[in-house]
């Protein structure tokens, strides 16, 4: 019962501050959301570190989050502040730069673990950050409600398989050896429940899809397309986590987040399905 009064609360207090942030903070293309990715992302990048300890993969905490945060922090620079272009990739390939020659002249008894230092940062610096780094992406569109409703399908996506397989899944669990709490009845739900907020925001707030052809069966047509992929996609972002966490004896990446567990427990779902979002809004919608 405790854990269901945790999760209700962060739903119905979360939501409205993630929204608030969105639509209310537009500011040089959303920055304060774009600052508050940063932020969860180095913090994602250090939950995972912790985990890689138990893996003999060290990696020191200020390093983590910052490697974590890069990403983010480089698409940011581009678009909330104008920067060039290549000021993204500069700024990733100086955090993968450092990964590989920081530890040259390391003393003889680190030798040996270089490489499991250079795989770890390598580790924090994609995931979650190059996966999550696409919600900052989202904010150059200037489309505020288009990113409120990648994260109304990623969230809806993790609500509605929690209540379907608390009420659904008590026969048809275990089929996923690395998340054996996970039911059929639960994916099955999260892929309903986002199909149906797509369905339901591409006909409640047409003007959020710049689409040429607004006639009903297109508008149908994209929005099934971007439901279920994104939700496939939250759906895999959860399992792969769990991967991670069974792979290094972890049930929760921490307990930063009230009824959530850890930052990575919560982001899990978006950071995958960001990039899967962006590319389909943007080259269905011709963004």
């Amino acid at each position: 019962m405790k854990k269901i009064i945790e999760r209700l609360l962060v739903f119905f207090i979360g939501i409205p501050l993630v929204s608030a942030l969105v639509l209310l903070l537009p500011y040089k293309f959303n920055l304060a959301l774009n600052m508050a990715v940063i932020f969860f992302s180095g913090m994602g990048a250090l939950e995972l570190s912790s985990m890689l300890e138990k893996k003999l993969i060290h990696i020191p905490k200020a390093e983590s989050f910052i490697l974590g945060a890069l990403a983010p922090f480089a698409v940011t620079l581009h678009i909330s502040f104008g920067l060039p272009q290549w000021i993204i990739p500069a700024v990733i390939m100086s955090g993968a730069g450092w990964s590989l020659i920081s530890r040259v002249f390391s003393r003889k008894a680190e030798i040996e673990f270089i490489t499991n230092y250079i795989i770890g940062c390598f580790s924090v610096l994609i995931y979650p950050g190059f996966f999550i780094c696409w919600i900052v992406f989202m904010s150059g569109w200037g489309n505020p409600p288009a990113i409120l409703l990648f994260l109304f399908i990623t969230f809806g996506n993790d609500s509605i398989a929690w209540l379907f397989g608390t009420l659904f899944g008590a026969n048809n669990r275990g089929i996923i050896i690395v998340s054996p709490n996970k039911s059929i009845a639960g994916f099955i739900g999260g892929i309903f429940g986002s199909l149906i907020i797509s369905i339901g925001a591409i006909l409640l707030f047409t003007s959020v899809f710049p689409l040429t052809d607004t006639s009903l069966p297109n508008l149908i047509h994209t929005a099934v397309i971007i439901g279920i992929c994104t939700g496939i996609a939250a759906s895999l972002g959860d399992l792969a986590e769990s991967a991670i966490k069974r792979s290094c004896d972890f049930k929760d990446s921490g307990n930063f987040m009230l009824g959530r567990g850890g930052v990575l427990d919560s982001i899990d779902s978006i950071a995958v399905a960001a990039p899967v979002f962006f590319l389909l809004f943007s080259k269905l919608l011709n963004v």
